[in-house]
């Protein structure tokens, strides 16, 4: 069961440029996610961008919704969703940078959990 974890303020950005590079970030519309939403709109199908899936925690959102399919997709980049292969913690604020990464990938499969137990059964 996942259970928020407050890691504190964010700590201060080390250089004007980190600032910069993290303010710009986009949480919606970056270019991943918007070349998946082409090519899923180029097979003819329609969905729901960024939206809570029905039977989930409200505040989880999926970035490309399939309703009649009833699929969600998920565009996790590599550091916020600390993939194994390309992640890599910050050297600077290492530890809570640590504590804030792990925790979104717990959430993240706890919203897996979630979401497969909010699907109807397969007969």
């Amino acid at each position: 069961m996942y259970r928020y974890v407050d890691v504190g303020p964010a700590p201060p950005a080390t250089s004007e440029a980190t600032s910069k590079v993290m303010r710009r970030t986009r949480r919606v519309g970056t270019a991943p996610e918007l070349a998946v939403r082409r090519a899923v709109h180029r097979r003819g199908l329609r969905y729901l961008v960024d939206v809570a899936p029905p039977g989930t925690n409200r505040r989880r959102r999926v970035d490309v919704l399939l309703r009649g399919a009833r699929i969600a997709l998920f565009v996790d980049g590599c550091f916020w969703h600390s993939c194994p292969e390309h992640g890599q913690l910050p050297k600077a604020n290492r530890e809570w940078w640590r504590v804030k990464l792990h925790g979104v990938v717990v959430r993240d499969r706890d919203t897996d959990v979630q979401l497969t137990s909010a699907s109807p059964a397969k007969t």
